[in-house]
């Protein structure tokens, strides 16, 4: 379940500082590289995406476009994705010199990686702040930046917290004048983007700041069994009334899951000990399933990787949608 892409010979288009990631793939290094170097490593460097109108028979309104690139692993060209004239290519070279530039050199690149066949690319650079949530939960920030080479994303720039002992990445809007996130669309160009994405990511650390001071307020909320079984329900939806299909099962697996992540009994990874019996444990619960404990439809394992890297803006609305749930039970406690 990575959804990584991978070439002809087995190389893996992804790169991670210090530790492998959970899916034990791609290349693991140490200390501190440069842009270039990160995409070197990462697969990522001298794509050459470039648009070759697609040539039709008869008449047409308006011309449409092949995305090609040079495939890194063998050389040949790849068709990536089909767009209009307005649309800008973005190379993965200026991506990552984007990323880069935000933070004015001052983070270090920490992964790097290609899915969905390469219409999709990624970077994270860590920004170098510990957020302490509790007495031990520890939760870094790092700047992540994505794009698509087929149309479907725009160039992205995200402050994004992850929990360090599930790495389960938690994207929340936080008050409005603290925003996390920056898109640009791709019919406009980076050059002069650059100070309203600072400006937007509010990189002062202004967002870990008050990331940190709303969570900390859910850790000092206790949270029981019983209330947590009434979020369930409030956030998974009721138990159904008949057992159509084996509804009942279902429910009540996903039912003892949760209770299980938030109870640190269950069968996966012990994740909340720290955390157990608080609001924050909570919130940690249900998005710790979102990322790490749902099946793939059809067995396409592309999108469960994408939303657990947090570029996924269902999902991360989804997540949104449960702060403010366990928010409200938290007030009301």
């Amino acid at each position: 379940m990575h959804g990584l892409e991978i070439g002809t010979r087995g190389q893996v288009a992804f790169a991670s500082r210090l530790e492998p990631a959970w899916h034990n793939l791609g290349t693991v290094f140490d200390g501190e590289l440069t842009t270039a170097e990160m995409l070197d490593l990462s697969y990522l460097s001298g794509w050459n995406v470039h648009l070759e109108e697609i040539k039709r028979g008869g008449r047409t309104s308006k011309p449409k476009f092949d995305v090609l690139r040079t495939n890194p692993f063998d050389g040949e060209l790849d068709a990536l994705g089909i767009v209009a004239e307005r649309y800008k290519v973005v190379q993965n070279e200026e991506l990552f010199a984007f990323g880069d530039s935000i933070l004015a050199g001052g983070g270090t690149w920490e992964t790097a990686g290609s899915i969905k066949d390469g219409t999709q690319v990624f970077g994270s650079l860590s920004i170098g702040e510990d957020i302490i949530i509790g007495d031990e939960d520890v939760t870094k920030l790092y700047l992540l930046v994505n794009t698509s080479h087929d149309g479907s994303t725009a160039v992205m720039a995200s402050a994004t917290p992850t929990r360090v002992v599930c790495q389960n990445t938690l994207n929340f809007a936080l008050r409005k004048d603290v925003k996390q996130q920056f898109k640009m669309r791709h019919t406009q160009t980076i050059e002069g983007r650059m100070a309203a994405a600072r400006e937007a990511l509010s990189l002062s650390f202004a967002y870990s700041k008050e990331w940190e001071r709303e969570m900390n307020e859910l850790f000092r909320v206790d949270c029981t069994k019983q209330t947590f079984d009434k979020m369930i329900s409030m956030i998974e939806g009721e138990r159904p009334d008949k057992d159509v299909k084996g509804s009942f099962k279902k429910w009540d697996d996903k039912r003892d899951l949760l209770m299980g992540i938030f109870t640190d009994t269950g069968d996966g990874p012990k994740t909340t000990l720290s955390t157990a019996g608080t609001m924050y444990g909570a919130l940690n619960a249900f998005t710790e399933r979102i990322d790490w404990y749902r099946m793939p439809r059809s067995g396409n394992v592309d999108n469960l990787f994408e939303a657990a890297s947090g570029f996924n803006d269902v999902i991360n609305k989804e997540k949104n949608r449960i702060l403010q749930i366990v928010k409200g039970f938290a007030l009301a406690a």
